[in-house]
């Protein structure tokens, strides 16, 4: 898409509370959107990096986000790309193209050497995209512990 940039969120405004009122509900129907407050704590977190594309033929409306997170482990700094969803009326024009790879400049950028993802099987153009751009599926478990358990 010609007309939309890929930006970090430095602030919570109330069109970026919007946005996510409206993109989350398309990422996941089992977590609510995030409040001004948990917005903040992600802007303002020296760990992670809101990026958000922004149309600008759409009166600078945000189309879609991806969080990049970042830490320095023994072995090296990780980063891992969470939370990736672009607005329906948005997708197949390179948004989440544009979103991926502003996020894989800036894990440059930090240092780090590889960046991971996961991807539910069922997004499949999200998959193909993410092959595309040559991200490659790893030979390891996830697991997951619930803490509310």
């Amino acid at each position: 898409m010609p007309n939309v940039e890929v930006l970090e969120a430095t602030e919570v405004t109330p069109e970026l509370v919007e946005a996510f009122e409206r993109l989350i509900p398309q990422l996941s129907r089992s977590n609510p959107p995030p409040t001004a407050a948990e917005l903040g704590l992600i802007v303002d977190s020296p760990a992670s990096v809101l990026l958000v594309a922004v149309d600008h033929e759409a009166d600078g409306r945000i189309v879609g986000s991806l969080t990049l997170a970042w830490f320095r482990i023994p072995t090296g700094v990780r980063a891992w790309i969470e939370d990736v969803v672009v607005d329906e009326s948005a997708r197949g024009a390179g948004v989440g193209e544009a979103l991926n790879r502003a996020a894989l400049d800036r894990a440059r950028q930090f240092g780090a050497v590889t960046v991971d993802l996961t991807s539910r099987p069922s997004r499949e153009a999200a998959n193909r995209l993410y092959q595309r751009l040559g991200f490659v599926a790893r030979d390891t478990n996830v697991y997951r512990f619930s803490l509310d358990s």
